[in-house]
């Protein structure tokens, strides 16, 4: 016995078919042959991903998946890991022939192995959009920091959810640092006030003893020696 497919069922639930963990032997290559199902790449994801795909099946599908399917497929916990790994290779592949605006799409939701390709980007919006990727954590993003650091890279970080974050502050300052001591650096003395009034006045001290670029670690003591002072007060 085997499953209906359209016409003989209505799409919707030809579509709830399709993410059924056990379809019938066959089901799924007969599905994937649908002429309706191949104008619709998009589709073509759940036969691609699915854990009952014959390999064979899925080696032919995945390669013709765009961008969009692909990224739904790498961040799929329910996806075949064979098809995951495809996917995320893909993508890496892909990314440096992708418009600025599909950029900034797949990096609001872009898997972690693309995430050092994206921070490299020198773009407002696509860092923007990365910043806000539901996936990225705290360390995987600490990881990303790199000398020098670009004032693009700063401004992103200084619009997101991350610009009040301890260990973020810490790292940025500690790269601005060394940013700043290289040969023509493209950031500025300027690019280190926000970082240090998100420390508290001892964290101020403490990473000031870590400093050697001379006017940002007299930067760092100065905020802590003001904020204690009217504390004082």
């Amino acid at each position: 016995m085997t499953w209906p497919l359209p016409p003989a069922i209505e799409w919707p639930k030809f579509l709830r078919l399709l993410r059924n963990p056990a379809p019938p032997r066959g089901w799924l290559e007969a599905a994937a042959e649908l002429e309706d199902l191949q104008k619709r790449p998009l589709l073509l994801r759940w036969i691609a991903q699915h854990p009952k795909a014959p390999a064979h099946l899925r080696a032919r599908l995945l390669p013709r998946l765009p961008w969009r399917a692909l990224a739904a497929v790498a961040q799929d916990a329910s996806a075949h890991p064979q098809a995951r790994t495809f996917a995320t290779e893909r993508l890496q592949n892909l990314w440096p022939g992708l418009s600025t605006g599909e950029r900034r799409a797949l990096a609001a939701l872009a898997p972690k192995p693309l995430w050092r390709l994206i921070w490299k980007v020198h773009d407002p919006g696509v860092l923007s959009a990365f910043l806000q990727n539901a996936r990225l954590h705290e360390q995987g993003l600490l990881d990303l920091f790199h000398v020098p650091l670009h004032p693009l890279q700063l401004a992103a970080l200084q619009g997101s959810l991350w610009k009040e974050q301890e260990a973020v502050a810490r790292r940025v300052l500690l790269l601005l640092d060394e940013t700043l001591r290289m040969p023509e650096p493209l950031v500025v003395l300027g690019h280190g006030a926000h970082w240090i009034k998100v420390l508290e006045p001892d964290q101020r001290l403490q990473i000031s003893t870590n400093l050697r670029h001379p006017a940002l670690r007299r930067m760092a003591r100065a905020h802590s020696k003001a904020v204690l002072d009217e504390f004082c007060l």
